[in-house]
């Protein structure tokens, strides 16, 4: 295999099993094979992982009250904004909090990966201790067995609340929660039926949480009565449903495919190899791991047909691009109106099936916004979003029209002038554009780049055929 192939498998596996190649450990990395680098990943991704929180003692206390849990309708309208406008402020701190860590991260395998559990579990929730509580649950399970993050996630308060399973209560059964842990978090669609909603609803009574956030099984809620679920019969609580789901080869099979559209190919999938993934995660225990292991270490995984073909989401292309191109923000909040403006805002998933994905991410609007960013971060140029109606996402802007914010960055240019410094001049920007793009750099598309580059010193080149190569349809693809 030459260099440039073996290259392209190497930053192949560094954009699907985290966030891109990072400049400035380029002139090392790129001396590794894509066995080495997988081992590499792994190795670092199994540390132990850092919390990520912006809430205090005093935050919680505002939040979750002394004793029992507090009831919007109990606070007056100036608790109400007050708690409102700060968990905002809070959830838009730990947002910018999490983009950091999957710039600089070592343990990129685990940040890709509790981004994938984070549209799996997708929650919408205002309360930022349970998101914040349920961030944290999925980095320190992404990596784990399914079970244990199912059952963990199932049991937090963001996903209790967010699914209405407080108000799951026996003769009253809310089968919201058991139908959305069938459909999107285990089986699938077509995988079980209406009546196995029901009867699961039921189990699922009495789950609940207290004041702080912490799970809590009020057995007096509960119906303990017989239910049968996809064929087992018994006096079942919600545990025993994940125990059941968790016996099915099905939701190893339905978690595997779902991997597979994430990790390898959206459009492609091949039955038969899926399958196959699917039974050896069953076998191993749910062992997540493992499963990557399988996908990333295969040799299927960098065939022709699964490279370069995956549309970035919006935060695949932020961030890998500060990793390509290190930046020092000057309003660093001016990266919660990008992700708005792109379609892709974490912790505000479109609803409880999370981000589509694919070729959802691009319309006129946003595509035009990517080939212009490399240039705006330069250039200092002004994001200008019309919100929706969501003002949360808006930021509490909504009323104000259009939002606008200054997108200026300060772009540290020496990585890339050391990472690149032995490569001659006149091979510098098809070595860029191989660096840049995991299409193979056609000479036509070259050509066109190459007519709008500065060519006066060899540092204005770089920068130049930089920004130039990012303002590509190629860019946005990995």
């Amino acid at each position: 295999m030459n260099p440039t192939d073996a290259q392209r498998r190497l930053k192949h596996l560094l954009w699907r099993a985290g966030f891109g190649p990072a400049v400035v450990d380029w002139p090392k990395t790129r001396q590794r094979s894509p066995q080495e680098a997988w081992q590499g990943l792994r190795r670092l991704s199994a540390e132990d992982i850092g919390e990520l929180y912006v809430t205090s003692d005093v935050i919680r206390g505002l939040f979750m009250g002394a004793g029992e849990f507090v009831r919007v309708e109990d606070l007056t309208p100036e608790e109400r904004r007050e708690r409102r406008e700060q968990s905002r402020d809070l959830m838009q701190s730990l947002n910018l909090m999490w983009l950091e860590e999957m710039v600089y991260t070592q343990a990129q395998l685990r940040e890709k990966t509790a981004l994938f559990w984070h549209g799996h579990f997708a929650s919408r929730n205002l309360n930022i201790v349970f998101q914040q509580d349920l961030l944290h649950v999925i980095r320190t399970h992404a990596l784990g067995h399914f079970g244990d993050l199912l059952r963990a996630v199932s049991k937090s308060a963001a996903m209790l609340a967010f699914l209405n399973n407080q108000q799951n209560r026996k003769e009253k059964p809310n089968e919201n929660f058991a139908r959305e842990v069938m459909e999107l978090f285990t089986l699938g669609r077509g995988h079980y039926t209406e009546m196995d909603i029901k009867e699961a609803a039921r189990a699922f009574t009495g789950w609940g949480f207290n004041a702080k956030g912490e799970f809590v099984f009020r057995q007096n809620q509960h119906d303990r009565g017989t239910k049968t679920i996809l064929g087992h019969t018994g006096r079942f609580d919600g545990d025993d449903v994940l125990d059941i789901l968790l016996e099915q080869r099905q939701t190893a099979r339905f978690i595997a495919r779902k991997m597979y559209r994430f990790f390898v190919n959206e459009d492609f999938v091949p039955e038969e190899r899926v399958q196959a993934l699917g039974d050896r995660f069953y076998d191993s225990g749910y062992d997540i791991g493992s499963l990557l292991d399988d996908i990333f270490t295969a040799e299927w995984f960098y065939d022709e047909e699964n490279m370069g073909n995956q549309i970035k989401s919006p935060v695949v292309l932020w961030v890998g691009l500060r990793r390509s191109l290190p930046i020092t923000l000057d309003d660093p909040e001016a990266q919660l109106l990008l992700q708005r403006a792109l379609g892709q805002v974490l912790f505000h998933p479109p609803n409880v099936a999370g981000w589509p994905g694919g070729r959802s991410w691009l319309d006129t609007t946003s595509l035009m916004l990517r080939l212009r960013l490399p240039h705006l971060l330069a250039a200092g140029g002004d994001l200008d979003v019309s919100p929706g109606d969501d003002d949360d996402i808006a930021m509490g802007q909504s009323r104000a029209g259009r939002l606008r914010r200054r997108l200026t960055a300060e772009l540290h240019w020496e990585p890339l002038f050391q990472a690149f410094a032995e490569v001659p001049t006149e091979e510098l920007l098809p070595t860029l554009a191989h660096f840049l793009w995991q299409t193979p750099a056609q000479e036509d598309r070259l050509a066109v780049v190459r007519r709008h580059i500065h060519t006066g010193t060899r540092e204005q080149l770089l920068q130049s055929a930089t920004l130039q190569l990012m303002a590509t349809p190629e860019y946005q693809l990995c």
